[in-house]
């Protein structure tokens, strides 16, 4: 069998980005194959997807791209296990060549983004599980989303663990990337469950009436009383928890409906989305 020479492991680890002992111990399994190597370490990356598969991924970072011509926002969460792999700078570099892949392919869903093929052929999920051989950890994309509209705005958090995208409508000529900004903002902090009380699950509406009952009759309301008084609960929880109806965080003298006029008559949101990394 041919010696593995420093220049050899070099090789690979520059072809791979595999650590040294790595790829030392895969030329040496492969005697001396690059190719064979290769395929070793490949391997060795899904073994480690395979048995971390059920770990919590708590860890990581959320990007977010627009457009040029503010129309169109793509999304990502790319999550770890600890806080050192999300600092590493192949996580991060993984994390932009995620978000590189969503802007070129726009990609309608999670799956189509991971099927994505790279410059080398290979799928963008490819490339993440060796990854995952190198760095030892569960790595997931957690959440993607694409969102077209007359207008998208986008908020990254400072932590850089949460993001959000929002689509406008009925933006006439006006600059709506401060107002749009500001909505995302609101939307990262104050977490509205829908954009208006049309949006809410039946689930949740039952859920909510139930809630008010029992807080009603615990009180010693009449049970005559009680759909009324949580007809009451329901609608404070839609101001409290839609986006349209949510008071504005920086002046709660205005409704997030209402600064939207404001900024521009019939101006509003039509959609938007949220994605967290959460331990």
């Amino acid at each position: 069998m041919a010696a593995i020479t420093a220049a050899d492991v070099n090789k690979l680890r520059t072809m791979t980005g595999a650590g040294m002992m790595d790829c030392k111990k895969a030329l040496t399994e492969a005697e001396g194959d690059f190719e064979a190597a290769r395929d070793i370490l490949r391997k060795q990356g899904q073994k480690i997807a395979d048995k971390r598969a059920e770990n919590t991924t708590s860890e990581g970072v959320v990007l977010a791209a627009v457009s040029e011509d503010g129309t169109n926002g793509k999304l990502i969460a790319l999550a770890c296990e600890t806080e050192p792999v999300a600092k590493v700078e192949d996580f991060k570099n993984l994390a932009q060549q995620i978000l590189a892949t969503a802007v070129k392919s726009n990609a309608a869903s999670k799956e189509e983004l991971l099927a994505a093929a790279q410059e080398d052929g290979r799928s963008l999920q490819e490339h993440i599980t060796d990854l995952m051989g190198k760095i030892g950890e569960k790595l997931d994309v957690v959440a993607y989303e694409n969102v077209t509209a007359e207008k998208v705005a986008s908020y990254i958090h400072s932590d850089n663990k949460k993001g959000v995208l929002v689509a406008m409508k009925n933006v006439g000529g006006a600059d709506v990337a401060s107002v749009g900004r500001d909505v995302a903002m609101q939307i990262v902090a104050m977490k509205p469950v829908a954009l208006d009380k049309d949006g809410v699950d039946a689930a949740t509406i039952e859920r909510e009436i139930e809630i008010g009952k029992e807080q009603a009759r615990s009180e010693g309301k009449p049970e005559a009383m009680l759909e009324k008084i949580a007809q009451g609960k329901l609608n404070k929880f839609y101001k409290e928890n839609t986006l349209l109806n949510q008071e504005f965080v920086k002046d709660n003298s205005v409704t997030i409906a209402q600064l939207l006029d404001k900024t521009q008559k019939g101006l509003t949101i039509s959609d938007f989305k949220r994605v967290a990394i959460v331990g």
